[in-house]
């Protein structure tokens, strides 16, 4: 299997980049101590949206349970009239995802469907034609999909149909930080500004919590699963080499969005290995930080050390071997992402 690795050391200061019930950031238990923590379906959508920015021909999914509207206006675009294009559209999202009964105010489906908008119009002109459900959802395939490479790298579940699923081609583990973390307490309070000068005390108080952390993130992307038939086996190399860049220039710069406006969040990574191997499974390097990193004098230099010797390690005693191995600063982002690309099958 010919796959990509995406080796990640950044430094965020404080923020809440994912939240659990609590409204806490996530944390976990890794080498006997609390590290902060990113789920990787947080950090995933935060690179789909930045891919959509940087290659929006090639990045059109939308997860979403408000197919009906599109949906509608694919199939008045073939000729369906108001009523006929309503029946249409709801019993062709009733069969793909079940319809909300509940849903009172617009048409929704049950649960969230990763679409395209070439499926969608694929979808109208089958019914259009046929009026027949069977055929429509046999109609939908990887060149359906094309305009909508996220589905094919981050993968869909239909489960109504699994037929319709679409085995994801990248692989993300939950971003850690490589060292001890607590969460802590911001306190604040809030001026009321039409309050008279005479009366004291704030017009609200709350507390919220946060940290800061260094992480070690990993990606990692099956250049041989993005070439089949099933996946992006119907664009040209040169479009496939286009996706993949996205895919990594995304990876490497995305940031979730939580709080972006009261604790901006927003670095670039201080370290970024990519690998690209010819065969075997992707490894993460999550081990060189199981001993936390000690607060000397901040994480990252240490960090990025340990990375580096655990990556030698994995060459040295377990011989692996890579047809791509660049870093990042050592070469700059666009020599990196240029050189990569070629490597696409």
């Amino acid at each position: 299997m010919k796959h990509l690795e995406l080796h990640i050391v950044q430094s965020v200061p404080v923020a809440c980049l994912n939240r659990d019930d609590l409204n806490s950031p996530k944390t976990a238990i890794f080498g006997g101590v609390q590290r902060a923590r990113v789920s990787s379906q947080s950090w995933k959508r935060a690179i789909r949206e930045m891919a959509k920015e940087i290659s929006p021909d090639y990045f059109k999914g939308e997860r979403t349970r408000l197919i009906y509207n599109p949906l509608l206006s694919a199939m008045k675009e073939r000729g369906l009239s108001d009523t006929k294009a309503d029946e249409g559209a709801q019993k062709i999202i009733d069969a793909l995802v079940k319809l909300d009964a509940k849903s009172k105010e617009k048409v929704k489906s049950t649960t969230l469907y990763f679409m395209s908008p070439l499926e969608l119009k694929t979808m109208a002109g089958v019914y259009a034609d046929t009026k027949d459900i069977k055929k429509v959802l046999k109609a939908i395939d990887a060149k359906a999909l094309k305009d909508a490479a996220d589905i094919s790298i981050f993968g869909r579940m239909v489960a109504n149909d699994p037929s319709l699923g679409v085995e994801a081609a990248s692989m993300f583990s939950h971003a850690l930080s490589t060292h001890k973390v607590d969460n802590e307490i911001d306190f604040f309070a809030a001026v009321d500004d039409l309050q008279p000068q005479e009366e004291s005390g704030a017009g609200m108080t709350g507390t919220l919590e946060f940290n800061s952390a260094t992480y070690y993130r990993f990606a990692a992307l099956n250049l041989d699963m993005l070439a089949d038939q099933e996946h992006l086996g119907c664009l040209t190399k040169r479009e496939r080499q286009t996706v993949v860049r996205s895919f990594a220039e995304a990876t490497i710069k995305a940031v979730p969005g939580a709080r972006k406006n009261t604790m901006n969040a927003n670095t670039l990574p201080d370290f970024v290995l990519g690998i690209i191997r010819e065969k075997g499974h992707p490894i993460q390097l999550v081990n060189a930080f199981e001993n936390p990193v000690r607060p000397t004098q901040g994480y990252v230099s240490k960090s990025i050390e340990l990375l580096k010797a655990e990556y030698e390690k994995t060459k040295v005693v377990w011989g692996s071997v890579a047809l791509f191995e660049k870093s990042i600063p050592d070469v700059d982002l666009e020599s990196f992402l240029n050189e990569m690309v070629t490597h696409v099958v």
